[in-house]
């Protein structure tokens, strides 16, 4: 692949689309955004538009070089996702909108904060979730990493996830080396913690225990993906699209599935509660 050294987002979202990342665009995109991959491609017969953050070693944003989610990424993600709807506003099929997932998280920096990273992430956040009320299946591809409010503004909107059941699949509030920092542990103690809590853990298998993906994908190779690695995760996107159709316009799936009820029962029985509370006010 030729974006190879850019990361499995870029890849993976060349094996999907065949589209480079860099000769992605979109009507009306808001200007050169080379680190916001978009394509308009057939996902097993069904339009689907999708989308996926990539490395720019020139951003302007020295903290958004490597595949973060920043300001530029934030507003370029709301903008792409936002054309999609309003296009097909009146379309008797709705495209999918599939965003492919290697974030290593948000863009921390000073001057992030002050020009007001977390409004950025919001419309990205915002836009993902006027898709899926609007009827779009929305549909998420972990390929990499998944870390913090990257992936929050990047994918957790999405009716349904699929992952790569690959080790180097990562899923957490912060990464790893961040963890460690803050709880004075070594890696190593945090990935015996994650052993028999599974929420503190980081590998994409363990988080799929938790109830909220919905189809791991096993392949060949996650780094340089093969066309019939394409076929596979194709046909297991198409299958997310038809459960995203077929269940709820909301998130609430995640809770009702067979892994939810073993490994989040008191994380349910307290939404149960607190919704009784709530119904229950004068």
């Amino acid at each position: 692949m030729s974006q190879a050294g850019q990361g499995r987002a870029a890849v993976w979202f060349e094996a999907l689309t065949g589209t480079e990342p860099g000769d992605s665009a979109f009507p009306g995109r808001p200007g050169p955004v080379r680190s916001l991959a978009v394509a308009d491609a057939p996902l097993l017969g069904r339009p689907a538009r999708f989308l996926a953050v990539v490395p720019d070693p020139a951003s302007r944003w020295p903290r958004a070089r490597l595949g973060e989610v920043g300001l530029d990424e934030g507003w370029a993600l709301a903008a792409a996702v936002r054309e999609a709807v309003a296009a097909d506003a009146h379309a008797a099929v709705k495209r999918a909108v599939v965003a492919v997932v290697d974030v290593p998280g948000q863009a921390y920096g000073h001057r992030e904060e002050l020009f007001g990273i977390h409004q950025a992430l919001a419309a990205a956040v915002d836009a993902y979730s006027a898709a899926r009320l609007a009827g779009h299946p929305v549909i998420a591809f972990v390929v990499g990493r998944a870390i913090s409010g990257a992936f929050l503004a990047h994918g957790l909107q999405a009716h349904r996830i699929v992952a790569l059941d690959d080790p180097d699949v990562m899923v957490q509030v912060m990464s790893k080396e961040s963890a460690a920092r803050i709880t004075r542990r070594t890696a190593a103690e945090l990935d015996a913690v994650a052993r028999t809590v599974p929420a503190t853990a980081y590998d994409g298998a363990t988080f799929a225990t938790l109830g909220a993906v919905h189809r791991l994908v096993a392949v060949q190779s996650a780094d340089e993906p093969t066309p019939e690695d394409a076929r596979t995760a194709g046909v297991a996107l198409a299958d997310a699209v038809t459960a995203a159709l077929n269940g709820h316009g909301d998130l609430s799936d995640r809770l009702r599935s067979p892994e939810a009820a073993r490994r989040r029962a008191a994380s349910i029985e307290v939404r149960r509660r607190l919704a009784a509370a709530w119904h229950a006010r004068p």
